[in-house]
């Protein structure tokens, strides 16, 4: 059992607990989930986009998307409240520190030119926002059956009070930071 969880649990805790200058060990962040959210184009004109979308979401996690729906109605996009017009997968526990390692370890290294990711996408409450082009970077999903390429955002919700924490916590993950 040499998971990124056991890894957080044995090591990667009390280093950052000496690095952030904690007393306690239940004061030092963690992951508490990871969330993907996909606004899929072209849902309202053909509802089938949106189940082609769920099938590759959830081969990329692992788990069953939710249908995001429309708050508000807009007429100019043709958008009526309650449609549905994205998916969400929320991760916790062992699926998430599973997601993150292969997205730290598999995916990032496949992008083409890739030297990190930037420091400045922290929320100011120590989360994290990552947005993928593409799903084609992720080995389980096959470039030959995918009909439109569809981007998604992943948001890494740590238990940081601040980013410096949330970052130092990332960093001692193993999240490739921009030097």
């Amino acid at each position: 059992m040499n998971s990124l969880q056991a890894r957080f649990n044995k090591e990667i805790a009390k280093t950052l607990q000496k690095e952030l200058d904690l007393k306690n060990v239940m004061a030092v962040p963690s992951l508490s989930k990871i969330v993907v959210n996909m606004g899929v184009k072209d849902a309202i004109t053909d509802k089938k986009n949106i189940e082609k979308a769920a099938v590759i979401l959830s081969q990329v996690t692992g788990q069953k998307p939710k249908w995001a729906s429309a708050k508000k109605s807009i007429s100019a996009f043709k958008l009526r409240e309650g449609d549905k017009i994205g998916l969400v997968v929320t991760l916790r526990g062992r699926k998430m520190y599973d997601f993150f390692e292969r997205l730290i370890s598999i995916v990032m290294p496949r992008f083409r030119d890739f030297h990190g990711v930037k420091k400045t996408s922290f929320d100011g409450n120590g989360n994290y926002t990552l947005g993928f082009t593409e799903s084609t970077v992720f080995p389980e999903i096959d470039p030959g059956k995918v009909d439109k390429i569809q981007g998604f955002e992943v948001s890494i919700v740590t238990s940081a009070a601040n980013d410096k924490s949330g970052f130092a916590l990332l960093k001692a993950l193993g999240m490739p930071f921009v030097k």
